[in-house]
């Protein structure tokens, strides 16, 4: 069992976890691991249910070979309705985790230039008690559950952590250039598109002894396509929602999706899209729904 009911907080809390910020070790209510815990099981819940309307010898022999009791989805349903998540509705985000409001929060700007990157320089103590993040946190649960929150709460959490994040990760510049893109602060996101792409040409972390960042390079790829071409797929449609950097003039790329490869070109005044592989299919593009034809 890895939640428990808190009698003070009068909910269910995850205790004793290291969230996405590996700057923080041993923390209580993670705000996004607190969102995960709640989304997989309320997956698993929903997934079961379509087993049984579709297949029920196939969830009986789920149930059996799992040893899964009826009781225990009735707790989850209770800690899905009832867990902790963190929240300020003074600043309007979501706290990181608990205890993090009560740091020294001074920004990234503070911390002098000969001593970055932090983990090179400072005691691990130091670290672990400065707001300092090593990588998207919160702004990690906003990227994939994106579609669960507005624009507005987005952003307010994009600018509240941006400022306490080092970026002393290969993962982390990729995830800010998507949510600035999603924000349309596009001069931002192509800041961080540049810092993903070059992370080890310009050794930002002055790491590349150590080897390549293969995790950025894919990041980098991310940017683009996630983040400028807005490429999603919901509800089992894909979504382009498009934009160019000021510095391009277009771009180009190709994707696999839904059994189709398709080559997508984008300019300044449009967006093309045609189908290399596979049959027709509707896209959503730029908030029209379109069919490509084959």
């Amino acid at each position: 069992q890895r939640v428990n009911y808190s009698n003070d907080l009068n909910k269910y809390v995850i205790l004793g976890v290291t969230g996405p910020n590996e700057y923080e070790n041993n923390v209580d209510n993670n705000w996004y691991t607190n969102y995960s815990a709640k989304w997989c099981l309320e997956y698993t819940i929903e997934t079961l249910n379509k087993i049984l309307k579709s297949k029920k010898n196939t969830y009986n022999k789920v149930i059996i070979e799992t040893s899964l009791e009826k009781n225990e989805i009735k707790k989850w349903k209770k800690i899905i309705d009832n867990i902790y998540l963190p929240y300020s509705k003074d600043l309007k985000i979501f706290i990181q985790n608990d205890g993090f409001l009560n740091k020294d929060l001074s920004t990234v700007s503070d911390i002098p230039k000969d001593q970055r990157p932090i983990n090179q320089n400072w005691s691990w103590d130091r670290i672990l008690r400065s707001p300092y993040i090593k990588q998207a946190d919160v702004l990690q649960g906003f990227y994939f559950f994106e579609d669960h929150f507005s624009k507005e709460e987005l952003e307010s959490n994009f600018n509240y952590y941006e400022k306490f994040t080092v970026h002393e990760s290969s993962l982390s510049a990729c995830i800010h250039s998507i949510l600035a893109s999603e924000i349309n602060d596009l001069e931002k996101a192509y800041e961080y598109f540049i810092r993903a792409s070059r992370l080890d040409l310009d050794d930002y972390n002055k790491e590349i002894k150590q080897g390549l960042h293969i995790t950025s390079m894919g990041g980098t790829w991310m940017t683009v396509v996630e983040g400028f071409a807005g490429f999603r797929v919901r509800n089992n449609e894909i979504y382009f929602n498009t934009k160019v950097p000021k510095k391009w003039d277009s771009y180009s790329f190709k994707v696999n999706v839904k059994d189709r490869q398709l080559h997508i070109k984008i300019d300044k005044n449009s967006t093309s899209i045609s189908i290399l592989r596979g049959e027709s299919i509707y896209v959503n593009i730029n908030g029209i729904k379109t069919l490509l034809k084959n």
